[in-house]
């Protein structure tokens, strides 16, 4: 049983809220709630992608790294991400969300902060494996914790602002205020860059401990009444909000459902430019003839069009009712724009090269729709959920891996084999969201034919049997309001569960 169920078993019973009241309720929520996720989300984002920066201020001289060393620095994260993410996986079932985010935060801020005392190829790739167990968890947390507020109409905007990408606007400020250290400075550069970085990160996730909450149940900033509105209001996403035990066979459903797989490779090619990117565009920038301070200033906006991408696609995906998919699509055909532009123009040809590169950013609206949204509102079960988030999130790092091996040493400054990979990973990317649009369109289609009057002696064509409010699936002593949505049944389970397309 979700513990959602219990609350509202234990919570006097209030009066129907108005739609004003409801909307104040919610705003109030997206005030306090989802900035307190852009900022974990964003400093975890800005000690990753200080290396970028850090290239263009002498760490690869510092550390000696040749070939495609550097490139291995960029893609070593994404291994301690996917070595790190089923125990991760495993620990949110048993541990609040928040807090195991917020130790997480804690720990690769640590790590963070021993870059600087890197003095080899070896110490770096270490540090940078052993933050990527720990970064692998801001995804998944971070959408459980909006998909147990949110309806699903409303979670698309709400992921664009929480992983809004201004990272890359901090990390350009901060890498100008590095540039401003006069040479005498006992230590480099791009070793201030990470112990500022570091040591911002370090006092926020002491905050984020103690006030970011898991469930609308422990929001230190909503009333008992509120609560049990913000729960009740979700009874219709029929996704559940939280339950501590691991089921095994929801885990099995996880692996074994094919929109599970068709994410995980749309996850993969969306994040092969973004591996790329990452690591090398404060290098491509810096080989277009600029300066390192105003590689810093430039890289500031690309952080701001992920930004607008993001919010831009997920207001249209929430206004345009089961249309996600299609959007996703359109968002995609953004950037492959600007790969074609990267590609195309000669490398003389400044303005038109820089225009390419912030196209190159607008990946980001794809991978919030596509990556994460879809998951959030098509998977119900709380353990089903974490399973099909690890996969996903293995996916985003795959891509990551793969991303900095397609700029390879020799064609640089060009880097041609880099943004051809992300043209090819575009147009897969609207292929496979296709798949899934269909896919979805397909299922909803069959579970029509079921009359909710028939479940008991339905035949589903899902691997896992329907269940129904006989099913000895789950015991509730609770009200109708939460039997059913707050059952903890998944959404094969649920044969009046329509998925968003």
């Amino acid at each position: 049983m979700d513990q959602a169920a219990i609350y509202i078993a234990q919570t006097a019973r209030y009066p129907p809220l108005s739609p004003v009241e409801e909307k104040r309720l919610i705003r109030r929520i997206d005030w306090i709630l989802v900035p307190m996720l852009l900022l974990t989300a964003t400093l975890g984002a800005v000690d990753k992608v200080a290396i970028s920066t850090a290239a263009i201020y002498g760490l690869r001289d510092d550390l000696h790294l040749t070939g495609n060393q550097y490139s291995w620095a960029g893609s070593i994260l994404y291994f301690g991400c996917i070595f790190g993410m089923w125990p991760s996986s495993y620990a949110l079932q048993r541990i609040p969300s928040a807090k195991y985010l917020a130790s997480c935060s804690f720990g690769w801020s640590i790590l963070s902060l021993l870059i600087p005392a890197c003095r080899h190829f070896s110490h770096l790739m270490i540090l940078r494996f052993l933050m990527g167990c720990l970064e692998g968890i801001i995804v998944p947390s971070i959408s459980l914790v909006i998909a147990g507020f949110y309806k699903k109409s409303e979670q698309p905007p709400r992921n664009a602002v929480a992983f809004a990408a201004i990272s890359s606007v901090i990390n350009g400020f901060l890498s100008w205020a590095v540039g401003q250290i006069p040479s005498s400075a006992p230590l480099a550069k791009w070793q201030y860059l990470f112990l500022i970085t570091g040591s911002i990160s370090l006092a926020w996730s002491i905050v984020a401990f103690l006030y970011l909450p898991d469930t609308p149940m422990n929001a230190w900033f909503l009333n008992d009444q509120e609560k049990y509105y913000i729960i009740t209001r979700l009874a219709e996403n029929k996704t559940g909000i939280l339950s501590k035990t691991w089921k095994k066979y929801q885990a099995i459903e996880a692996i074994i459902d094919p929109k599970t797989w068709i994410i995980f490779l749309f996850n993969i090619a969306i994040n092969v430019p973004n591996g790329g990117l990452i690591t090398f565009n404060g290098i491509i920038v810096h080989n277009l003839g600029f300066t390192a301070v105003q590689t810093s200033l430039l890289n500031m906006p690309t952080g701001i069009m992920s930004t607008l991408s993001a919010f831009v696609f997920s207001w249209i995906a929430a206004k345009w009712t089961n249309r996600r998919c299609l959007v996703t699509m359109i968002a995609a055909f953004v950037p492959a724009i600007g790969a074609v532009l990267v590609y195309a123009l000669p490398r003389t040809n400044i303005g038109g090269q820089m225009i390419g590169i912030y196209l190159l950013y607008t990946y980001f609206g794809p991978y919030v729709l596509g990556g994460i949204s879809l998951g959030q509102a098509n998977t119900a079960g709380h353990t089903k959920k974490n399973a099909q988030y690890s996969v996903m999130y293995i996916g985003y790092a795959v891509g990551n891996i793969i991303g900095p091996q397609t700029f390879r040493a020799n064609q640089a400054p060009a880097y041609t084999g880099g943004f051809v990979s992300m043209l090819i990973c575009y147009c897969v990317c609207i292929g496979l969201m296709g798949s899934y649009w269909i896919l979805a369109a397909v299922l909803n289609a069959r579970r029509e034919t079921i009359s909710l009057s028939t479940l008991p002696s339905a035949i589903t064509t899902q691997p896992i049997p329907a269940a129904n409010l006989s099913s000895n699936n789950y015991v509730s002593d609770v009200d109708s309001i939460s039997e059913y949505a707050f059952a903890d049944l998944t959404d094969f389970e649920q044969l009046d569960f329509r998925y968003t397309t």
